[in-house]
């Protein structure tokens, strides 16, 4: 498997689940650039700031504020890394390719949308260590304790505006990779560990 691994996908299509997993089996530094924005927000950060205004209007965070973000982090890397909500255009895909070399792979979840609304009128993370649970898991995280809640970005309309915008602007992504014979297009409806075991392909 490639040492830098970009998971590409509609929100709620399971990325973070597979590519946490994924990570820590093959022992690459792990990048959600999703959950990487919620801490910056709750932390009221420089960059939380500059965030705020697109991400409560459910809207992706531009390339000016995300690519120097991401650039850094993947530089800082000593051996290969797996971004989970990163490249979402074009440009980004580009720019990672010009950091990391054209080893960079995509492995690219599929989800009906009916799925993916279904599964996010029901989505809690962590606010501690962001791991997703589900509605009936309790009020606090079995793997840390912290706190459970909704994501802002699950709200029906924040959602709605997400899953247009992934379209818009990630599918030509998806395309970018898919036609220098660098996706891999993976089936995310089941179980986790089905989705899984099609993951490692």
């Amino acid at each position: 498997m490639a040492a830098h691994i970009v998971f590409l996908g509609p929100p709620a299509s399971g990325k973070g689940t597979q590519g946490r997993r994924l990570a820590e089996e093959r022992g690459l530094s792990y990048l959600s650039t999703g959950a990487l924005l919620r801490s910056a927000l709750r932390d009221q950060s420089p960059l939380g700031e500059q965030a705020r205004p697109y991400l409560d209007r459910g809207e992706f965070v531009p390339d000016e504020i995300m690519v120097p973000m991401v650039l850094e982090w993947t530089n800082s890397q000593a051996h290969g890394c797996l971004l989970d909500g990163f490249p979402r255009t074009v440009e980004q895909a580009k720019a990672l390719d010009e950091t990391l070399g054209e080893e960079v792979r995509a492995i690219v979840l599929h989800v009906p949308d009916d799925e993916l609304r279904r599964r996010v009128s029901c989505r809690l993370e962590c606010e501690n260590c962001h791991r997703v649970a589900t509605e009936g898991e309790g009020e606090n995280c079995p793997r840390c304790a912290g706190l459970l809640t909704a994501r802002a970005d699950d709200v029906a309309e924040n959602f709605e505006k997400r899953l247009l915008a992934f379209r818009k602007l990630v599918i030509p992504t998806i395309t970018y990779y898919c036609d220098q014979g660098r996706a891999r297009i993976v089936n995310g409806m089941g179980s986790p560990e089905e989705v899984y075991e099609r993951v490692q392909g």
